[in-house]
């Protein structure tokens, strides 16, 4: 039974999880940074510009897809797993709604990297520095909502 196949690879499941947030989470700090120091001191067009296009590419590719992938599979099997979550408790829900907003930011920024290919960003340095603080805000709330139960 799946139920069974779970409950046995739960510490595993948890352990993937945890590892797919970290990287994900790294991502999510790091990728507003390339953004702020490539609309405030890159000129469009030159090679630095291909150059940060090309760390955004790879960082959004190689790591933040893959790794919100994990979080989300093994974050579902965890939900699926028998006696781990309580969906009459308000914990569950927080968290999945800060997952959601987590996941929204994720595309934002991936919206934002085809502005800066296609030379049509118009988002300040300081609106991604602004907007840099969006995980860290959801994080915060998931962390307390997983540990604290409320």
């Amino acid at each position: 039974m799946v139920g069974d196949f779970l409950a046995e690879w739960y510490v595993w499941t948890k352990a993937l999880h945890v590892i797919s947030v970290i990287a994900w989470m790294a991502g999510l700090f790091y990728l507003p940074r390339l953004f702020v120091y490539h609309v405030e001191v890159v000129e469009a067009g030159s090679p630095t510009d291909a150059m940060f296009q090309t760390m955004e590419r790879r960082l959004l590719r190689a790591i933040m897809n893959p790794a919100m992938m994990g979080v989300w599979i093994f974050g579902l099997a965890l939900v699926f797993t028998p006696g781990i979550v309580s969906w009459d408790e308000v914990w569950p829900w927080t968290k999945a709604a800060s997952v959601l907003g987590m996941t929204w930011f994720h595309h934002w920024l991936g919206l934002r990297r085809k502005d800066f290919i296609a030379g049509t960003n118009r988002v300040s340095g300081r609106h991604y520095r602004m907007m840099n603080e969006v995980p860290t805000l959801l994080m915060v709330v998931i962390v307390v909502s997983v540990i604290v139960k409320f």
